[in-house]
């Protein structure tokens, strides 16, 4: 796997991933999930070329996608994990805040993190990061270990599918009170 020089390019493979997979379930009618980008002010621009030499991010971004699930609004996260302590600083405070604002509209919401080291995918539900956040919160871990993680959320290998999520938000679905199914 090659090592990045710069943290912006920090998981753009496993976005290539997760766009492929979000390709496959529009073409199949089941999911429309779009990637949605960073807003950045542009600073320089190479008059030659014309491309971008110099930015910065204009705004904080909410979630890395958005859409939509068999009518469900979902939205979600993808993070890299490189060891099996996943640091809740990598999670930003307006995130948080934006997903529990999202599930309150009566969408659902979760990250996608990568175990680059196991080369594992887990569905971590908003409610399971809601017991990790509020924790740190209150003075524990700022952090959550690979053993503290349900194991039922892992992502199963699918043939042909690269980041098989579906499975997983059908069963965060089934999981949740009637109330706010």
């Amino acid at each position: 796997m090659p090592t990045w020089k710069s943290r912006g390019l920090r998981g753009s493979n496993l976005e290539e991933l997760i766009n492929r997979t979000n390709e496959k379930y529009d073409e199949a009618g089941l999911a429309l999930i779009q990637k949605i980008p960073t807003p950045i002010k542009p600073m320089k621009i190479d008059p030659e070329s014309r491309h971008i030499t110099l930015a910065y991010f204009d705004q904080k971004s909410t979630v890395d996608y958005i859409g939509a699930v068999q009518g469900i609004p979902v939205c979600f996260d993808a993070k890299e994990c490189a060891e099996d302590t996943f640091a809740l600083q990598n999670i930003h405070e307006h995130q948080v805040s934006f997903m529990r604002r999202f599930e309150k509209q009566g969408g659902i919401a979760f990250f996608l993190i990568y175990y680059t080291h196991r080369d594992q995918f887990y569905y971590l539900p908003l409610q399971m990061l809601n017991f990790f956040w509020d924790r740190a919160k209150e003075g524990g871990r700022k952090s959550f270990r690979f053993e503290e993680l349900n194991p039922e959320y892992f992502l199963p290998k699918v043939p042909g599918v690269l980041v098989p999520y579906l499975e997983m938000l059908q069963k965060d679905l089934e999981e949740r009170p009637e109330e706010s199914n």
